[in-house]
């Protein structure tokens, strides 16, 4: 009998141990994949991918890139959840600033409501740093609507929240802060005369429902394009292009892109 339940042991621990097993040797399928669904590509990046989703994975107690890979494909919350943890970018107000401004001038000589995308929106920062240019030029409220995508919820969120630390409003004057911000504490929390403008969707600019969003007048697309190869970046660029309302208006893209 006692003989019975060691045999007993050994069997579940050697379970134990098969359950256990890791296999986060080979990232290349889940990289083929993300380049797939949201056009970003890590193929320069390929031992910072594996520690990223090797960490994500470990945080979720998935023991493989093979089990993930299924998870991904199969539930839609995690698929949301690694976009999320490998889109992860933080921007500032007012960044390449002279780009703002030169879209400030074209659309004050416009002289009716424009509609202006941006893609990708990030936490609000590219989006809110227009509106606020625009209504700091004197252009009326009810003609300013800017559209802001990403495919990172977790982002989108913090948009629609719209509460910043100091660093991402480091380039604003005092004067501005005080006009547009509430401070809280260590936070500026941005006023609804500045979020009222901007509209913020989770899209992806490669799923084909995208172009069901409409036409816009100004199209900024800034740091985007650094996570595509050349062949998505031509992609990416003839989607954007059958955005504008007028063929002749030029896209704002990013000084990093490299077109």
């Amino acid at each position: 009998m006692l003989s019975f339940f060691k045999k007993k042991k050994v069997i579940v621990e050697e379970e134990v141990k098969v359950v256990q097993q890791t296999d986060y040797t080979n990232v290349q399928p889940i990289a083929e994949y993300f380049k797939n669904e949201t056009g970003v590509t890590f193929d320069n990046q390929i031992s910072i991918l594996t520690n990223k989703v090797m960490t994500f994975c470990r945080q979720r107690e998935i023991s493989s890139f093979v089990k993930l890979l299924k998870m991904v494909d199969e539930d839609a919350v995690i698929k949301q959840e690694l976009i999320d943890y490998l889109t992860t970018n933080e921007t500032f107000f007012y960044r390449e600033f002279r780009q703002i401004a030169e879209l400030v001038e074209l659309v004050k000589e416009c002289g009716h409501s424009v509609d202006i995308l941006c893609a990708p929106s990030a936490t609000g920062e590219e989006p809110y740093s227009i509106a606020i240019a625009l209504l700091e030029a004197g252009v009326l409220p009810n003609k300013i609507n800017i559209v802001g995508i990403d495919i990172n919820l977790e982002a989108l969120e913090k948009a629609r929240e719209a509460t910043y630390k100091e660093r991402n409003v480091r380039n604003l004057t005092d004067e501005v802060k005080v006009k547009y911000f509430d401070k809280k504490g260590d936070l500026y929390a941005l006023k609804n005369s500045v979020k009222s403008h901007v509209t913020f969707r989770l899209e992806n600019l490669f799923d084909p429902s995208f172009v069901n969003i409409g036409k816009f007048d100004f199209i900024f697309s800034r740091n985007m394009f650094i996570y595509f190869d050349a062949p998505t970046k031509i992609k990416a660029k003839n989607i954007l292009d059958s955005m504008r309302k007028d063929s002749g208006q030029e896209i704002f893209f990013g000084h990093a892109d490299q077109l």
